[in-house]
């Protein structure tokens, strides 16, 4: 799969290969959709907080007598039962509400939104941009691409990039994330996505197959050196143990005793 690549000015350039161990994946909406879930989750924390009795301000005096005097037993004016007391199973801010998914799951719905909005022609190339930070000039470029400026637009940088990071930082529904850092929440959500093409180079090594040649490797390294293991007729068979003198073996007659007893 090509795409459109765009220099600085905004003249194109020419087109790019995109790898097909990214770009060419099978695409799982429900892998997808278990991803982002996953991120929205790990990113909440409770903000509802209910206090319980022993957080409520008052005296702990029981009111009035368990006996005698025909009303309903009664504790502190802290009860749950009271107004003003504590609120029972109310909600409380120690919820933990994080997901866990397995890496190659992770793995799998990263390369299942990049090859989506491939197939979506959603992704541009730019070969390069200048270090200077001047928003005017990030913004025209913006208006020059393919893009419809105004709706959510992501940057992908192979490394930080002080000049785009501090132009785009301040322009609204656009958003700058190094290769390192894609994510299916931000994927998912623009409408078009600015690969820098470093940055391809870098998404390949990190989530392509030249991460998984590295990871071969580094089997095939570990496969080469000898594990020195006895073979089976070398192996010596274990002596029984001895009797500790807890657990002594029971004496045997002697021949004495024997024959005294056949007289």
């Amino acid at each position: 799969m090509n795409i459109d690549v765009y220099t600085a000015t905004g003249s194109k350039k020419g087109t790019l290969s995109l790898p097909s161990s990214l770009f060419d994946a099978v695409i799982n909406e429900d892998l997808m959709h278990q991803a982002v879930m996953r991120q929205q989750a790990n990113r909440r924390y409770a903000i509802a907080h209910a206090r319980n009795r022993g957080e409520m301000a008052g005296s702990t005096r029981k009111l009035y007598g368990q006996k005698h005097t025909g009303r309903a037993r009664r504790g502190p004016i802290r009860s749950p039962l009271l107004r003003g007391g504590g609120k029972a199973f109310g909600p409380r801010n120690t919820q933990n509400f994080s997901k866990d998914m397995p890496k190659s799951m992770r793995r799998a719905a990263l390369l299942s939104c990049l090859s989506l909005q491939a197939k979506n022609k959603a992704i541009v190339g730019l070969e390069n941009y200048p270090e200077t930070a001047k928003t005017k000039d990030a913004v025209s470029l913006l208006k020059k691409l393919p893009v419809e400026f105004g709706r959510n637009i992501l940057v992908v940088l192979p490394d930080h990039h002080k000049g785009l990071f501090l132009s785009l930082r301040n322009v609204p529904h656009v958003k700058t994330l190094t290769a390192a850092y894609l994510n299916p929440e931000d994927l998912l959500r623009s409408r078009h996505i600015i690969f820098l093409v470093d940055a391809v180079k870098k998404a390949e090594e990190l989530f392509g197959k030249v991460r998984g040649e590295r990871v071969q490797k580094r089997l095939l390294a570990s496969e080469e050196k000898p594990i020195l293991r006895p073979r089976s007729g070398q192996v010596k068979p274990m002596k029984p143990r001895k009797p500790t003198n807890d657990a002594k073996a029971p004496k045997k007659p002697s021949a004495k005793k024997s024959s005294s007893k056949e007289s």
